[in-house]
């Protein structure tokens, strides 16, 4: 959407108007990344103490619980997405760290299967790898709403593909849902940012902006977290190979 052709730039009036909307969409989407980060920060800081203490990752990851902790943070998403126009502000921001956290309970395995410097390295391509495809959605003029259909199918698919194999236990069947689950999501990653540009004239008002922020974080969070999740197939090290 081009700031020139919103009819409430014009009712403002003038080249001060254009900058007031230029800085005002810099400041929202520097709040999605910022609550993005913090999400991310605390996912991480809570499955590291939870993998270092057997205290805390035995009756958590070891037990039927871990069905619980694994389900969730899906359960917290579906309560945001149903129920984020009631709720106030704060219950938004408080749902959403609520969510990180529990997020780290669950991704607490994988220092369990994986070499701490694995980890790290393939956190860091994904963070580069990430940063660039949502710049790129944040500066093309080309419309990727085009790819949107194609996109969400491929994530029903991917879904699918991943629920069948925990049965069917194919290897190559995995390979092929990494490489795809790699593909999807940096496509929604930057189909997502593009999309939140745009809805940012959609809510001017600052609560209701806060909870686009908020709830675009969440977008943005899971396309991260998903794509490291398939990279870390690919580069991982796993503990018992070293």
């Amino acid at each position: 959407m081009a700031f020139g052709t919103d009819p409430r730039i014009a009712r403002m009036g003038g080249r001060v108007a254009v900058d007031q909307v230029d800085a005002g969409l810099r400041r929202y989407m520097l709040s999605i990344y910022n609550y993005m980060g913090m999400g991310l920060a605390l996912t991480g800081i809570i499955a590291m103490v939870v993998a270092s203490s057997p205290a805390l990752y035995e009756p958590i990851l070891l037990s039927p619980l871990k069905w619980v902790v694994m389900l969730a943070p899906l359960g917290f998403v579906m309560f945001l997405g149903f129920r984020v126009q009631q709720m106030s502000t704060s219950a938004v921001q408080m749902t959403f760290w609520a969510f990180c956290a529990v997020m780290g309970l669950s991704m607490a395995s994988i220092f369990l299967v994986f070499t701490g410097a694995s980890i790290a390295r393939t956190f860091f391509v994904t963070a580069a790898a990430f940063g660039a495809l949502s710049l790129y959605g944040y500066t093309t003029k080309r419309d990727l709403s085009a790819f949107a259909t194609f996109l969400v199918v491929g994530l029903f698919g991917l879904i699918i593909a991943s629920v069948v194999n925990i049965f069917v236990g194919s290897s190559a069947m995995q390979f092929a849902i990494s490489v795809a689950g790699v593909l999807i999501f940096a496509g929604l990653t930057a189909w997502d940012t593009q999309r939140l540009k745009e809805m940012y004239y959609e809510a001017m008002e600052p609560g209701a902006q806060t909870k686009m922020a908020v709830m675009g974080a969440l977008s943005l969070y899971l396309n991260f977290i998903n794509m490291f999740q398939f990279l870390l197939q690919f580069m991982g090290v796993r503990t018992n190979s070293e």
